[in-house]
């Protein structure tokens, strides 16, 4: 490790880019805990300073993956957003997810506690306000709850225990480290679309340049609120678009399809994230929350097919939801998640 440290370590001129191999071999050194705390957080601070580099990331996911519980679950969409949390948006992803499944495309969701730096209300916490406890859960819970319904739930660290031993160590650390961005793309079912969450435009096309190395049959990568894979409402949003090894730019302007609407300066915690999520679900809620949903769900199922454009997305994705049928979705995995075994509907 400490060869390895001093090639990212030694300053702005002499560092260097590690190759695949080694930076397959510190992400396991890193994981396995067979660097000391000290030489994990100079490797970590020093790749930060540096930027990782394509081959650096698509190494750290690589052992993430490897040490994963990972299950071919549902062909569907990755919904990959920050570990870190919210502190000023809504969760929209979270809605978003039951509508999709409503419209018969799986969804995968996946998050831990929260995490630096931004220490926000993650989806865990979402969940906990619900009734239920994530990080408690078996495999085949959640497995099942994604047979019943079409939405998994992945507590990343339960899935990959690594991740958990590192946590005290990022937590130290407090700020943003490789690890955010491999953490995301461990793919828990293997799904062949991706929604992808970042916060700087810098990374568009090093990260894009990583999904075609992953594999993904199509990607989008989003400069969403708060650096998540939401759309914005009140704003266009850059995106780029990932299919066939090719990338390009695109702007998602909600405003060119009639939906663009003032976001309400909103307190958010975990409650009310649950609340404007079910109050969307059933057909209601604020407009600019409402929307927001009906969009993210157009431009994804756009993205995986299941809508021949974003327009025709929409229309699908409002029925669904003043239906109620998102909301049944939603009410049954639940029952599932919460190991009633039933498929009434629960109550906001």
């Amino acid at each position: 490790m400490i060869q390895l440290l001093k090639e990212v370590a030694r300053g702005k001129r002499g560092a260097r880019d590690l190759t695949y191999d080694e930076a397959f071999q510190a992400a396991e050194y890193i994981l396995n805990l067979q660097a000391t705390p000290a030489q994990i957080g100079a490797f970590l601070a020093a790749e930060r300073i540096k930027l990782e580099s394509v081959e650096e990331l698509e190494a750290f996911v690589a052992v993430c993956r490897k040490y994963a519980e990972r299950r071919p679950v549902h062909e569907g969409i990755d919904f990959a957003g920050p570990y870190d949390g919210r502190k000023t948006s809504f969760i929209a992803t979270f809605p978003t997810a039951f509508l999709l499944a409503a419209a018969g495309m799986p969804v995968t969701l996946h998050g831990s506690a929260s995490l630096p730096p931004k220490w926000g209300v993650t989806l865990l916490d979402l969940l906990k306000e619900a009734g239920i406890n994530a990080e408690t859960l078996s495999s085949e819970r959640c497995v099942e709850a994604a047979a019943q319904t079409g939405v998994l739930f992945v507590p990343t660290e339960q899935w990959c225990p690594p991740l958990a031993r590192i946590r005290p160590l990022r937590q130290e650390i407090g700020m943003r480290t490789i690890f955010n961005t491999a953490e995301k793309l461990i793919d828990f079912s293997f799904s062949p679309y991706l929604v992808f969450g970042i916060y700087h435009n810098t990374v568009f096309d090093r990260l894009s340049r990583l999904m075609v190395k992953l594999g993904y049959r199509k990607a989008l990568i989003v400069q969403g609120a708060e650096g998540s894979e939401d759309l914005f409402i009140d704003r266009p949003t850059r995106v780029y678009a990932v299919e066939n090894e090719a990338f390009e730019l695109n702007i998602v302007d909600p405003e060119a399809i009639g939906l663009e609407t003032e976001v309400p300066e909103t307190q958010w915690n975990a409650r009310e994230q649950l609340s404007t999520a079910e109050a969307v679900l059933q057909g209601g809620g604020h407009m600019a929350f409402y929307n927001q949903v009906l969009l993210n769900g157009a431009v994804r199922l756009s993205l995986t097919g299941k809508v021949k454009s974003v327009e025709e997305g929409l229309y699908t994705c409002k029925a669904l939801l003043d239906k109620g049928d998102a909301w049944d979705v939603y009410s049954r995995w639940k029952q599932a998640m919460l190991g009633n075994g039933t498929r009434e509907a629960s109550s906001v």
